[in-house]
C-alpha cells in the first residue's frame, strides 16, 4: 500500500480592508505632513549666512525620519 502524504498547512489569509486601504493612505499622509511641515519651517528661518544648506538638511531629516517610522507600512 502507498502511504498518503497530506499537506496541512494553512493558506495565509487575506489583509483585513484597514492594513489594505486605510494603513498606507494613513501613513502616507503622516510622511507627507512631516516632509513639508519641516521643510517648509527650515526654510522660514533660514539666514543668508546658510544658503540652500539647512533647507536640504531638513528635508533629508525629514525624510529619513519619515522611511525610518512608517518604512515597515
Amino acid at each position: 500500500k502507498e502511504a498518503m502524504v497530506i499537506d496541512l498547512q494553512p493558506k495565509p489569509s487575506r489583509p483585513h480592508c484597514y492594513e489594505r486601504y486605510v494603513q498606507p493612505c494613513v501613513a502616507e499622509l503622516l510622511g507627507s505632513a512631516l516632509f513639508i511641515f519641516i521643510g517648509c519651517l527650515s526654510d522660514i528661518n533660514n539666514t543668508t549666512g546658510t544658503g540652500m544648506l539647512q533647507p536640504a538638511l531638513a528635508h533629508g531629516l525629514a525624510l529619513g525620519i519619515s522611511i525610518a517610522i512608517l518604512g515597515e507600512i
